[in-house]
This record gives structure tokens, C-alpha cells and sequence, in this order.
């Protein structure tokens, strides 16, 4: 397995990460019923499995499934010791939130006294929700409290956005982290012919770098169908390897909800053959050969 120190932090993470929303939520992607034993065993078959190879990075947020995520996570890793992995989990950041209650709530789910890492779950941040969460006494300023009272270690926060507004959040000194929607579609926060975007950002900051929907949610694929319908490739391999290939990318989270799953996705890991340099990827001139 391959690893990266997480940001500015002295811990070392997976690169490859399990990501809970797969194994919670119901029908997410593909389908998945987590309320039947036999998917619900399966998904803790998966996270077993991707523990003996060598994956320790697990992100989990209260809404996948109303908490079955996080219950799913407690229960398979009950047995395993703190410093063996890094556990993720998320708070709202929408609607009137309580802050410590929202914490406590995960964690009893977890079965853990800490969290490594609590992120602010948000998909877009307007001004005016960038302004609350920052303010006095908002939710940074909350959570960086129980930071200190140690019932978090780490301190984030999740985006699907590429706005003013998360740079302010990059920029405010209050996070460890950030993870973002990037793979090979959504390619913004990493704009490699200019050398500008999110990933950059956080970078100079020294955040921990988090990516999700890494083989586009299935986006990429239904496009392939929908444009060449006889095609029997699977894309799925190389559009993993495009997110691992980013020199930038602590963490590729991947859904997971199957031991099978898992040792695929292991295997691509491991397979440093299929990295590319993404920079060289967007170089559009040809160089010229002399004789």
C-alpha cells in the first residue's frame, strides 16, 4: 500500500481511502440495500478486508444513511487501535446544527472516544454561509474547541465548489484539510496548464488533501454508453490512476462496499505503472525533432 504524510501533520495515511457513502446509503451508485444482513455483512467483510491491505484512511459522515455509515464503521473497526487508523466523519453545514451534540453522536456510532478528523460537510458555500461558519464563536471557532479538549485531532472541511469562498475558508487558518470533488471530468481544482485552483491553494497552506468522486460517479461511464454503447472497456482502473497520479492528492477516497471491491481497488493502488504525469498530459506543444 502505497502512503503520504497527511498534509502538515507527522501522521501517514493510505492514499488509498475507503469511503463510507457506498456502504450507507442506499442504492448510492449501484445497487445497495445496507438494511439487508447480507449487504450489511458484506460491507463489513469489505472494511475487514481493506485492514489487512493495509488501507487506513475511513471517511464516514452522519448522513450516509442516517448514521448506518458511521454505525457500519464503529462495529468493524471496534477492535482496531487508534493509532492503526485514520477515522474521518463529518458535521452539517447547513440547517441549525449543535455542534458538540452533532460530535458526541458520531462518535458514539463509532465507538470511539476522538475522531482523527471531524470536517464541515458542506457541497456549496455562499458568502454569507462562509461568513457564519467563521464568525465568532460559529462552527470553526466550535470545533477547534473540542480540537483542544481532544474529541477531534484534526479539523476540515468538504467542497464541491471552486468559489471565493472556499479559498477564504483555505485561508482562514482554522483547517487541517480539505477534501474536494476532483477526478478526471472535474479537473478545476488542479488547472495544470496554469498552475492555479483549490488543490494549489491548499498545498500552500499545508492542508491535507482529500479528493472524492475520484472515478467521476459514474459519470464517465454512462457518457462511454451513451456515446459508444458497444464499448467493453473498463474505465474504472485508469480514471483511479489519473486521481493517484496527482503529486498533490494525499487521500483518493473510493466507495466501497465489498471485500471484492476492495482488493480491486488495493490492486490499481499498487500497480505504479498505470500512474501518468498529469502535467506533462496538458503539455499542447509538440516538440520538434532535430536530425
Amino acid at each position: 500500500m502505497e502512503f503520504s504524510y497527511f498534509g502538515k501533520t507527522d501522521r501517514l495515511v493510505s492514499r488509498l481511502g475507503f469511503g463510507g457513502a457506498v456502504a450507507g446509503i442506499e442504492n448510492y451508485l449501484r445497487p445497495h440495500d445496507p438494511s439487508i444482513n447480507k449487504e450489511r455483512d458484506s460491507a463489513l467483510e469489505a472494511i475487514h478486508t481493506a485492514i489487512k491491505a493495509g488501507i487506513n484512511f475511513f471517511d464516514t459522515a452522519p448522513v450516509y444513511g442516517d448514521g448506518l455509515s458511521e454505525s457500519l464503521f464503529g462495529e468493524a473497526l471496534s477492535d482496531i487501535p487508534p493509532e492503526d487508523i485514520f477515522l474521518a466523519t463529518k458535521i452539517n453545514s447547513w440547517g441549525e446544527v449543535e455542534v458538540r451534540k452533532s460530535v458526541e453522536e458520531s462518535l458514539q456510532r463509532l465507538k470511539r472516544d476522538f475522531v482523527d478528523l471531524i470536517q464541515i460537510h458542506g457541497t456549496s458555500y455562499s458568502p454569507e454561509l462562509t461568513q457564519k461558519l467563521l464568525r465568532k464563536n460559529g462552527m470553526a471557532e466550535q470545533l477547534i474547541r473540542l480540537k483542544e479538549e481532544g474529541l477531534v485531532r484534526y479539523v476540515g472541511f468538504t467542497s464541491e465548489d471552486q468559489n471565493e469562498a472556499v479559498y477564504k475558508m483555505i485561508r482562514s487558518g482554522y483547517f487541517d484539510s480539505v477534501q474536494l470533488c476532483y477526478n478526471f471530468i472535474f479537473q478545476h481544482p488542479y488547472d495544470a496548464s496554469r498552475k492555479c485552483g483549490t488543490i494549489y491553494e491548499a498545498e500552500k497552506k499545508g492542508l491535507g488533501i482529500i479528493v472524492m468522486r475520484s472515478a467521476t460517479s459514474m459519470i464517465f461511464q454512462k457518457w462511454i454508453n451513451l456515446v459508444n454503447p458497444e464499448n467493453n472497456f473498463d474505465y474504472t482502473p485508469s480514471l483511479i490512476q489519473f486521481t493517484l497520479s496527482n503529486p498533490l492528492v494525499d487521500v483518493v477516497l473510493v466507495g466501497m462496499s465489498s471485500s471484492k471491491r476492495v482488493l480491486q481497488n488495493v490492486a490499481i493502488c499498487d500497480d505504479l505503472s498505470g500512474r501518468i504525469d498529469i502535467d506533462a498530459l496538458h503539455n499542447t506543444i509538440i516538440e520538434k525533432k532535430h536530425k
